[in-house]
This record gives structure tokens, sequence and C-alpha cells, in this order.
């Protein structure tokens, strides 16, 4: 029992709520103690762990080492006509009756035992003031973000098709008063600088960081450990009971004995699964190795953006650090001003450049937008978009390229087309300049390889251009001259098999 309430307290620092750590505790089936017996409390038995119990367990001021009287009340209510009382109504800790702290030892101290209440309170999503904790979603920075001219705090909606993008809004004036909304703009590029300037900020605590998560992660699997063992001690003993009172047992009483036997066959298995757990603590599968704390925090992108990390345990993170951010818009420059305040009494400001009307985020790669107009007077789009889909440079929606897209995008920037007719036979295509060899498009690729043939290209894995001069190269010419054997550079360097003969 003591193990399981240390347990839950460390779960609840690591995750900060309940629900998250009934969550944890049953994925590793552990089981909690209830009693069997009504109101007795006499006898109990072990039962997998509920809400219930968890959640009584945080709301305790036992557990803190402190005696409290009189934390709840009664209410009484006129319901059609008739007075109607209702019990348990909890009262707030400076109204309760008889508060002694430090009575006994407890789990945690009494300043965490109030954090925990603040935090369980906002986490009641919709009845505590202040920001909200983070509760996931597809933006970051919900119930943070207030507006720099109302105090109000930011909305979240979403635009657009489902399933819609996120937009930060100042909601209240217009619903209450009709009035024209303070402040609207898009959550992605918001969400994108504060997620960048959080890790700037925590990046020279990374590595100490790591460190105690690391010493964290040890003492919770020493836990985990320790209640299995003692769960396995509770199976062995009420196994050798459910044996002992099996064997005692007269043999004449076939009903007493085969209700014995089963109870004795539930406690062998209950031993066999708290044997089977401890055997998976203790051997730990390879395919899911501990986790490098030390590596992630060298790279905290890496950590922030990896695929099993989820947006509530980004929004956590961002609310231990920062209080609230402030937003205004600035029309001289069309930048989202953003106010950070940081825990400790920092404050920081960030700028956001806004987007343009008609200006959105499936924009084209610029790399790829200066490869098409470095190709687009000597190559065809069909040319361009396969040298694109080589370098592996996607569309601004993902997608991969053909003559289309190419020409559309070439429409929209104001990009000269290829035209053959254009060419004035300088550069040749490595097609063009086999044809007028007369040979294989495989024999000029490889004497452009041995350095032989001079040839050009605009952007590495685009087309070859060859300079119509540089086929009467002499060394062009003698390895053209050389019928039925490879195109080397110097024969006379080759030592022969069959040099004796």
């Amino acid at each position: 029992m003591q193990e399981a309430v240390r347990l839950i307290f460390a779960r609840f620092r690591q995750h900060g709520s309940a629900r998250q750590v009934l969550l944890s505790l049953a994925a590793e089936q552990m089981h909690f103690p209830r009693p069997s017996d009504g109101k007795r409390l006499v006898s109990v038995e072990w039962t997998p762990i509920r809400y219930r119990s968890v959640i009584s367990i945080l709301k305790n001021p036992f557990y803190a080492g402190a005696y409290a009287y009189g934390k709840s009340q009664k209410r009484t209510a006129l319901v059609e006509g008739r007075a109607r009382t209702t019990y348990k109504h909890r009262k707030p800790i400076d109204q309760w009756e008889v508060i002694i702290k430090e009575h006994h030892q407890g789990y945690i101290e009494w300043s965490e035992f109030e954090r925990n209440q603040k935090l369980l309170a906002e986490n009641a999503y919709g009845k505590a003031d202040g920001a909200k904790s983070g509760r996931g979603g597809r933006s970051l920075l919900p119930g943070l973000l207030l507006c720099g001219h109302c105090g109000r705090r930011l909305k979240v909606v979403y635009s657009g098709r489902a399933p819609g993008q996120p937009v930060y809004r100042c909601e209240l004036p217009n619903q209450l008063f009709g009035r024209p909304r303070c402040i609207i703009f898009g959550a992605k590029r918001v969400d994108a600088a504060i997620a960048r300037e959080l890790l700037r900020a925590v990046e020279p605590m990374a590595i100490e960081a790591a460190l105690e998560a690391e010493r964290r992660h040890m003492e919770l699997q020493g836990e985990r450990r320790r209640i299995v063992e003692l769960e396995l001690q509770q199976a062995n003993y009420e196994a050798s009971l459910a044996e002992r009172r099996y064997a005692a047992c007269d043999p004449d009483n076939r009903l007493i004995a085969a209700q014995l036997e089963k109870h004795w066959e539930a406690a062998l298995q209950r031993v066999q699964g708290c044997e089977a757990r401890l055997a998976a603590i203790e051997t730990p599968s390879s395919t899911t190795p501990s986790p490098d704390f030390v590596g992630l925090a060298e790279d905290l992108d890496a950590a922030w953006n990896a695929p099993g990390v989820t947006m509530r345990s980004r929004q956590q993170l961002l609310r231990a650090i920062i209080v609230e951010i402030i937003a205004d818009y600035d029309q001289s420059s069309r930048e989202i001003v953003l106010k950070i305040h940081w825990r400790g009494g920092q404050h920081s400001e960030l700028r956001v450049p806004k987007p343009r009307s008609g200006e959105h985020s499936c924009r084209t790669n610029d790399e790829a937008v200066a490869v098409i107009g470095a190709m687009a007077t000597r190559w065809s789009d069909e040319e361009i978009a396969a040298t694109l889909n080589r370098m592996g440079l996607p569309t601004g929606q993902g997608k991969t390229w053909n003559a289309s897209r190419v020409s559309s995008l070439r429409h929209v920037r104001g990009i000269s087309s290829y035209r053959s007719a254009e060419k004035n036979g300088e550069w040749l295509t490595m097609s063009e300049a086999a044809v007028k060899l007369g040979v294989s498009n495989h024999q000029i690729r490889r004497l452009i390889k041995q350095g032989i043939l001079a040839a050009d290209q605009v952007v590495p894995d685009a087309p070859y251009q060859i300079r119509a001069s540089d086929l009467l190269d002499e060394r062009v010419t003698m390895a053209m001259a050389r019928k039925g054997r490879p195109c080397r550079p110097n024969p006379q360097n080759q030592t022969s098999m069959f040099s004796d003969i």
C-alpha cells in the first residue's frame, strides 16, 4: 500500500493529471487494496486500480502529514415545496474547521499538496479561473494567449474544410457586444515560433534535465519492481493460506472442498501472474530499449517533434515554463507581437510575420523554385520534373512533380519556358550527342564519368549539357575509334592476364 501511494504521487509529478496517472498504472496492471467487508474495514482484496482510488489519495491531506476536520458541509434547498438536504459538499481549504499541519509523517510536503490541489482545480476544465491545463488538440497555446487590447483570453476555432486549421481569435467582444474582433491570426506560424523560442530557452538546462529524468525513470522502475514484489508476497501468502484451508477440510464435505479448491486455484493463478510481471520487469524486452535521455537533450528539436510525443505533453511542458503570452498586432510591420511572461519574472518579445492576403502555408520550396528557374531555359518541363523528383524536392503540397505542375509554377512565377526552336546547336543533350557520334547514351555517360568528355549540370542530378565543340576533342575521338572494348583513357597502363603467351 505504501509503495502504491508513493508511485501515485510520483506519476502525478510526471504527468500532472489524475487521468494520465490512472492510464499509466492500469497499463502496468497495478492492483490496489479495497475493503471487502463493507464499513468494518477488517479484510481487503486487491482489485485493478480505479480513478477514485487515485483522486482520493491526491486530495486527502492525510498523505501530506496533516490532520483535518470539517472538510465538507451539508446544503439544504427547497425543491418542489420540500426541504432537501445534500451532504459531502467540499469546502475550500481556508474554510476547514480544523487543520493541523505536520501532525504526522506524510508522503509529501504540504507545499506539494497545495500545488497538487491547484493543478487538479485547473484540470477541471470550465470550473477554474486562469489558464487551463494542456488537454491535447491540434494547437499548442490554448489558454495561454491573452488579447493585448482587451485582456481577454483568446479562443481556438477551426476554419476551412474539415478538420480545419486552428485559429486564435478574441471572441468574447464579438459574442457579447457585437463588436469587431480585437485580433485574429493563424495558429501554425505562432505555435512554431513559440516552440523554437522554448527550445532555445531550455537548451542550457537540457543536459541537467536529462540526467534528472533518467534518475526519475530509474526510481519509477524500482518502485514498479517493489510493488510487484509486494503483490507477489501477498499472493504467495494467500495461496499458502488457501492450501492449508483445503488440506484441513473434511473430504466428506464435497461442496466446501470444491469451493476451497477453486479459491486455491485462483490464488495460484494470481501467483503465476505476479511472477510473470516480475520476470518482465527484470528482463526488459529488446524491442523496447531504455530511452537515451542525454541523446535527446543534445537534439531538442528531434525530441520535440518525435512521433511518440503528443500535443498534450508539449502543452504541459510549455505551461511548466511559460505563465502567459500577450498577443498584439503591429499594423505598420504586419507582425504578430508576442510578449512572453516566463516563470521566474523574465519577459521577452517575439515577432511573427502575418501572412498577406492570399498567402498560404503550401508554398513551394525556394530551392525547388531556383532549380526550375535555372533549368527552364534549357530543359523541358518533363526533364525539370524528373530532376526535382530525383533531388527529393516535393511540391508545396508535398506531392511529386510532373510537367503540368512545373508549367503551372512557371506561369505563376513568370519564368520563361523551354523552347526547342531557340537552340542554336552550341549545347547538346546527352541523347543528341550520342546521335551525333553514332553511339549509345551509355557510352556517352561513361565518357563523362571518366572525364574524357566535358559536361555541365545546372544542379546536381540535373541532365548533362555537352558543348558541341567538345565532341571534336582528340581524346573523345580516340575513345570512339576503339571498337569492341571498353573506352579507357590509357590502355597502355593495363596489364594483360596472358602476358606469358
